[in-house]
């Protein structure tokens, strides 16, 4: 979703967002644990950058991916010690077709996508770092360097990340 808060006038679509990016996730995981728990399995939930902090015109998307990362988190300190790991995935921008189909405050589909493509992670590059993540038990998996360092970044100076996240909002409108 690309939107501005103010500009939504039917939260539903909000709603819509958490059941498809947290609820589906926590459901599906659920319905898996038995198996995984038996077999010591691994999960990887990909979830995004807007998860780890928020991003403007992306109140919904953020809100439903920070919710899937606290699930995924507190999943992890359950299960620990029982062999099965939790790798969380915090892409940022890849290059997909799922902007097209972001909704907008109506609840419509954008349309076209306001990614420009060239700065892009490929989607294939981006499943081999997942799976590598995956298959080493990594905690978490920050796939650009633009957000290790913004990971950090924010730890020490929050308004200057505000600001920057601010203006790629603009460029991207």
């Amino acid at each position: 979703m690309i939107a501005r808060c103010e500009d939504v006038e039917d939260l539903a679509i909000y709603e819509r967002l958490a059941h498809v990016n947290y609820l589906a996730a926590a459901y599906c995981t659920h319905a898996a644990l038995p198996a995984l728990l038996a077999s010591g399995g691994r999960i990887l939930a990909v979830a995004s950058v807007s998860g780890l902090t928020g991003v403007p015109t992306r109140t919904a998307y953020a809100a439903s991916k920070h919710a899937m990362v606290g699930f995924f988190e507190s999943l992890r300190i359950e299960l620990r010690n029982r062999g099965v790991s939790v790798t969380i995935a915090a892409p940022d921008y890849v290059s997909t077709r799922i902007h097209e189909r972001a909704l907008t405050a109506d609840g419509s589909e954008l349309g076209y996508s306001p990614l420009r493509h060239e700065h892009a992670l490929a989607a294939a590059k981006c499943a081999d770092l997942l799976v590598s993540a995956m298959l080493s038990r990594r905690r978490l998996v920050l796939t650009s360097f633009r957000s290790r360092i913004g990971r950090w970044l924010r730890l020490i100076a929050p308004r200057l990340v505000d600001r920057m996240a601010a203006r790629a909002a603009v460029r991207w409108r």
